[in-house]
């Protein structure tokens, strides 16, 4: 058979009452209790006895390292929605405890007079009561003489109260209530006392025996004639398990509470137990923000209402400084963008360009070469040659043989005095080499048209041929008169002799059939 529609119902109803449930509990404030600093064995302790005071609604696994700052756990908390911080810290002198608001503040800050570790408190009483059940709920909060002693008063007893969850006392479940926390004023020595107790309810009216039947611890009745000897009198039972009761603690109970006897409309005691751990405080300061911001009070220092303005306009400047350079980091942040965008679209652009010609678009744009440049780099072409031929030469070339290049005439010396310079010498034609022409790449292994056994070096110096010759060869192509067939051996040009021979003869010999000057 199909599943029935109660079971769906049921389903629906456990959902949403988990929904209700999750959206209550995130409702709840949430703390978190923690050491800073070098705080040593004994504080480190205290902070986990204070986590146990806070549970269950606080981190009880939390681990703080050295390496964590406070900022680190403001940004945690928000996430977690956790509402407290409660720290703890020890200096040279004293051991201080905060109390913080997130997010927004106040900080509170208190002196550690005098504590006491849980574990010296349960050694310390002759029967204690702690169990795991007790932490599964919040402690009831009990506040006792935070009367109107002062506004620092009253926002001491907000914070403590903001700790804890709001109880309805209509709606409220006795048997959720295991725990008290006590916080006592002391007007007269300004300190705070904290204590921690168990709650246990027990019915009255009953015999010490009859209680001891109920919690099913049966006694030693080998002495007693009757039964009701132990239910009357007691007997067999020692003095120290009979427990105090008074008007003071015994009450009506308004449900039934869990317990032996505890039955709703009767009258049951209300016992406390300690179980620690113990603290006295003593308030020191009140800050406006978490760890920071203004003092609002100070139990030591007190301040004029002159110092107060300075102080508050000192803040008020640092804050509009702080404003002005928040400004100019946002344009430069600003500019900055803008100039790698721009930066990025010329980029682009340029890429765009060179991948255009090198593919051989016919819609890209080429610029081409400027006529200014191309005159230039004739004008430098020959200039260069003319430079080459001062220094293969020795001369002035002629002004038709360059006409585009400027002329550069030698320093004239001073007046009776000749010009220094280095003669030429009998066959220098033969081993001289003239340097590389500037702007020019040097022809490695290409051979002189005109002489193939010349080692001279290649240089193009002729405009309408565009070819290259050694420097004798171009010098005599350069004023050889005659037609290109009349042209005599370049032998003769090249030299072959280095003791004076004659570049060459009366007797030209014409070119041979390799030679292809023009």
């Amino acid at each position: 058979m199909g599943q029935s529609g109660r079971s769906r119902h049921q389903k629906r109803a456990r959902a949403q009452a988990q929904l209700r449930n999750l959206e209550a509990y995130a409702a709840q404030p949430h703390s978190f209790v923690f050491a800073r600093g070098r705080a040593g064995r004994g504080v480190r302790q205290l902070s986990l006895d204070l986590r146990r005071v806070m549970e269950p609604l606080t981190a009880t696994r939390l681990q703080i390292r050295k390496k964590n700052t406070l900022k680190d756990c403001v940004a945690v908390a928000g996430p977690l929605g956790v509402t407290h911080f409660l720290i703890l810290s020890k200096t040279e002198t004293n051991i201080y405890f905060k109390l913080m608001r997130l997010p927004g503040g106040p900080t509170l800050t208190f002196q550690i007079n005098k504590y006491t570790l849980v574990r010296d408190v349960v050694s310390s009483l002759r029967r204690h009561r702690m169990h795991e059940q007790q932490f599964a709920h919040p402690p009831l909060l009990v506040l006792n003489s935070f009367g109107p002693h002062g506004m620092h008063v009253k926002l001491m007893a907000t914070m403590f109260q903001n700790l804890f969850p709001s109880i309805n006392v209509h709606k409220v479940n006795l048997n959720t209530i295991k725990r008290c926390l006590l916080i006592n004023y002391n007007p007269d020595s300004q300190e705070l006392d904290f204590r921690h107790y168990s709650i246990k309810v027990v019915p009255v009216g009953a015999s010490r025996g009859m209680k001891k039947l109920l919690q099913e611890k049966f006694p030693n009745m080998s002495r007693l004639q009757d039964i009701s000897e132990l239910l009357a009198t007691g007997a067999g039972l020692s003095e120290s398990e009979a427990e105090p009761d008074g008007e003071h603690n015994i009450t009506e109970l308004p449900q039934a509470v869990a317990g032996r006897g505890n039955m709703r409309a009767q009258q049951s005691a209300v016992r406390l137990t300690e179980i620690g751990p113990r603290l006295t405080l003593q308030l020191i300061k009140i800050q406006e923000g978490v760890g920071e911001g203004n003092v609002l009070f100070h139990s030591f220092v007190h301040k004029t209402e002159e110092e107060l303005q300075a102080i508050l306009a000192a803040k008020e400047e640092k804050l509009r400084l702080k404003a002005q350079r928040q400004a100019r980091q946002a344009q430069d942040v600003q500019r900055k963008r803008e100039q790698r965008e721009a930066h990025k679209k010329k980029s682009l652009a340029g890429m765009k360009r060179a991948r255009a010609g090198a593919d051989g678009d016919s819609d890209a744009e080429d610029p081409g070469v400027s006529p200014e440049t191309q005159r230039a780099g004739q004008q430098e072409e020959e200039e260069d040659e003319a430079e080459y031929f001062r220094q293969a030469v020795g001369e002035e070339p002629d002004e038709d043989m360059f006409p585009k290049a400027a002329k550069r005439r030698r320093p004239a010396g001073p007046p009776g005095k000749k010009q220094q310079g280095r003669e030429r010498r009998p066959g220098q034609g033969t081993d001289y080499r003239p340097p590389k022409a500037k702007g020019r790449p040097q022809r490695g292994q290409v051979l002189c048209p005109a002489q193939p056994t010349s080692r001279q070096p290649l240089t193009a110096f002729s405009v309408a041929s565009r070819k290259a010759f050694c420097g004798p060869c171009w010098w005599w192509s350069s004023w050889w008169p005659w037609p290109a067939t009349a042209w005599p051996s370049t032998a003769l040009a090249h030299g072959s002799s280095a003791h004076g021979t004659p570049l060459w003869s009366s007797r030209p010999s014409w070119p041979s059939a390799t030679c292809s000057m023009p």
